[in-house]
Formats: C-alpha cells, sequence, structure tokens
C-alpha cells in the first residue's frame, strides 16, 4: 500500500443540508482518517444545484470555521464549470459540444464534473457521498432499534487496492417511496401495476411489498455486516445483474483506465445505472464493503446527525411536508431513464417491456392519484412515450459520452 494517499470526498447537493453533513460529521470524518495506515490528504468538494429547491449560494456556504481549519473545502461553483469547459476546449483541441456532454448541470456531468476536479488535484481515491446519508446503521433489535456508527471512509480505504470500486450498503429508505394505504379507490393490484410501470434496476414490486410489511418502508441493516464487519464480494455481472449505487461508492483513480463517465438521459436519473452499464464493459472489479449508509430520502430523521436516535422508525406518510411533489419527482426521473435501461441491458425484449410498463400506467395511475393530493401521475405515460422515442439518440449519446471521456481524463 502507498505511504501517502490522496482522498476525495465528493457532494453533488442541491439541497442545503449537506452543510450539516459535513459540520457535523467532520471529528468523525477525521478520527477514521488518524486510524487509518498510511497518511491522507483528504479535500471535500462540493458543487451545488440552486435550481433544485430555489435555494442561494448563502445556503451552501454554512461551513463551520473550524471545519475549514482542519479539512482542505473546495467548492465548484457555476462560474468554475464555464472556466473549466473552456480551458479544456482550448487546450485539448476539443469542441464545446464534447465538453458539454461530460461537464456542467445535471446529476451525471455533475459527478463528472468533481471527478474532474479530483484528477487535477491527483486525488487517489474518490468517494461520493449523497446530502441525504449518514455513515450508520440501524439494526432491528426486537422491537427496538440499535445504532452503530459505520466507518465509511476508513473501510473504503482498506480495500481499495483490491478494486477499481469500492461499495458499501444502504439501510433506511432504500427508495423514496412513501407508504400509501388501500382504500376503496386504490387496491393492492393497482398499486403493484404502478410499481411494475416504474420497475427498475433498483425497484420492483417484490421488494416494495417486502418493505411494507413492516408498515414503515424502512429497511434494517445486517447485524454480521454492519457490526462484525462479516461480508465483503466481488460482484458479478455488473451492469447487467448488479448495480452499483451513486452514493457510497468510491472510485480507484489510479485504476483510470478502468473508470467511465456517469451519465443519464435529458433530465432524467440513473447516472449510477449507465456508470454501472459502462463498468461492465470494462470488465471492472466492484467490490462490496462491510459499511452502511443510512439513507433518509424525505430528511425525515436529521436528529440522527447530532447523535439523537430513535427506538423506532415511523411511517413515511403522505400528509408529511414535501413527500408527494419528491415521490412524483422520483417516478418522473425513473420513467425517463427506464426505457434507456432496458435498451442496453436486454434490447432483445425492449419492445416487449416497454409496451407492457405502458399497460401497467395506464391501468394504475388514475387510481394512484387518488391517494394524492397535489400529483397527477397521468404525465407519465406521455413521459415514458417520449424517452422511448428517443431511446436510440439517447444510447448513441449515452456511448459518446463514454468514448469522450476515455479520451480527456488522461490529460487532467
Amino acid at each position: 500500500m502507498k505511504e501517502e494517499v490522496n482522498f476525495g470526498i465528493g457532494f453533488v447537493s442541491g439541497r442545503p443540508n449537506v452543510c450539516n453533513i459535513i459540520n457535523n460529521y467532520y471529528k468523525f470524518i477525521l478520527d477514521q482518517i488518524d486510524k487509518a495506515n498510511v497518511r491522507i490528504n483528504l479535500t471535500i468538494f462540493i458543487l451545488f444545484d440552486l435550481k433544485y429547491q430555489h435555494t442561494t449560494r448563502i445556503d451552501f456556504y454554512c461551513i463551520l470555521p473550524e471545519v475549514y481549519k482542519n479539512i482542505n473545502i473546495k467548492y465548484i461553483t457555476p462560474e468554475d464549470i464555464v472556466e473549466t469547459k473552456k480551458k479544456i476546449i482550448s487546450q485539448n483541441n476539443m469542441s464545446e459540444e464534447e465538453v458539454s456532454l461530460l461537464l456542467g448541470e445535471g446529476y451525471a456531468k455533475s459527478r463528472n464534473t468533481i471527478l474532474w476536479y479530483a484528477l487535477k488535484r491527483k486525488i487517489d481515491y474518490l468517494m461520493f457521498w449523497d446530502d441525504d446519508e449518514y455513515p450508520i446503521a440501524n439494526i432491528k433489535n426486537g422491537k427496538e432499534i440499535k445504532w452503530v456508527k459505520q466507518f465509511n471512509i476508513l473501510e473504503h480505504i482498506k480495500n481499495m487496492e483490491n478494486a477499481d470500486v469500492t461499495m458499501g450498503y444502504r439501510c433506511g429508505m432504500m427508495n423514496p417511496v412513501p407508504y400509501i394505504t388501500y382504500n376503496d379507490n386504490i387496491a393492492e393490484d393497482d398499486y403493484k401495476s404502478f410499481i411494475n410501470g416504474l420497475e427498475n434496476e433498483v425497484i420492483n414490486w417484490e421488494k416494495i411489498k417486502e418493505l411494507r410489511e413492516n408498515n414503515t418502508c424502512i429497511s434494517y441493516a445486517d447485524e454480521s455486516i454492519a457490526l462484525t464487519k462479516q461480508g465483503g464480494e466481488y460482484l458479478e455481472g455488473i451492469g447487467k445483474e448488479n448495480f452499483v449505487l451513486a452514493s457510497g461508492i468510491c472510485l480507484n483513480l489510479n485504476h483510470l483506465d478502468k473508470i467511465p463517465a456517469f451519465y443519464n438521459p435529458p433530465e432524467g436519473r440513473g447516472e449510477d445505472t449507465f456508470f454501472s452499464c459502462a463498468l461492465g464493459e470494462k470488465n471492472a472489479k466492484v467490490l462490496k464493503i462491510p459499511t452502511y449508509h443510512f439513507h433518509d430520502s424525505f430528511l425525515k430523521y436529521t436528529e440522527l446527525m447530532k447523535g439523537r436516535f430513535p427506538k423506532i422508525l415511523s411511517t413515511v406518510s403522505l400528509s408529511d411536508v414535501g413527500i408527494e411533489q419528491r415521490f412524483l419527482k422520483t417516478t418522473i426521473g425513473w420513467t425517463k431513464y427506464k426505457p434507456l435501461l432496458y435498451y442496453i441491458i436486454d434490447n432483445d425484449n425492449y419492445d416487449n417491456i416497454i409496451n407492457e410498463t405502458r399497460k401497467n400506467l395506464e391501468n394504475s395511475v388514475l387510481k394512484v392519484n387518488t391517494a394524492f393530493e397535489t400529483c397527477d401521475f397521468s404525465c407519465l405515460i406521455g413521459i415514458l412515450d417520449e424517452y422511448d422515442k428517443n431511446v436510440k439518440k439517447h444510447y448513441e449519446e449515452y456511448l459518446r459520452t463514454i468514448k469522450v471521456w476515455d479520451k480527456l481524463k488522461y490529460e487532467a
């Protein structure tokens, strides 16, 4: 192992909660670094999106002074991105169209931008950390919960030499799906059709049904992994049977030939999905390591950052503030990337899959609408048709993004 490692943490954020995460966990981060058996030089990258929640820059500049004293914080502003693109175009004989495939606003381009800045700063290992995840595991302990801190950074550092990508586990709210109560307007079969219409690599009816059994849609950590650190396995079939998550992954930038670009269809999600597809094409070694992040997709349990651990976790209710619109945005993002996902991973059955998706949505959206006061899921059918129509265009754009990145990444 190297005697000195440059370690980066990348936050792509549209919510000021990212400041709370850094402020509350910086001592824990430094403690982990002190426990490492190599010298660690740490940089935290923050790329913020002001459009997501109509925030201001001030909202993202709430990092405590003591954090600045102990950690190198690098903000990546919209102006930085504009200047960086200009430099790349002039210095690498590339067109604006090529560079704009990689860098800019949006889920995938933001991650690519952090990736580029990490390479410029000679980062060895780059970990992505989302603004709604905490390094804690919730273990079911009878009727109560045992909460266990997770040495997320340390576990990545310990295992990184043996992999191209390392990935931890996720507990908590696995997907931003609220609990829906069945009634005379919406039955289980209606909701099943709706979820089948949304189905992708991270969500399906079996998973939702399993989470509904505890009436909370909360997933609990495996004690053997979270507490005793058993496990650790190389994942097979990356981009087909197994997919990485955008948060909680760490990229070995010393194995740059194995690290592709992120991509998502216009205004869609799936940046980690298509990153996984590209990883599979590169035969990258992905190692799953024994550490958890608690996913708080609706920011319902922010007290966890203060060390206040509830004895029970309550249902994510439709009556909670902001839940309905967050779920609608999520379903739109899923629908926008579903055609490209199945065009890549199951092209022979693509038409049948899309037709079945359309049928499931047509049979369910009006029923599902009755459970929501502010949402109309009928829009998903038109979105599906639009992205189905453009799937070949998006596929070509995906391939071109990977190709342009493979050319550019060695110029950092």
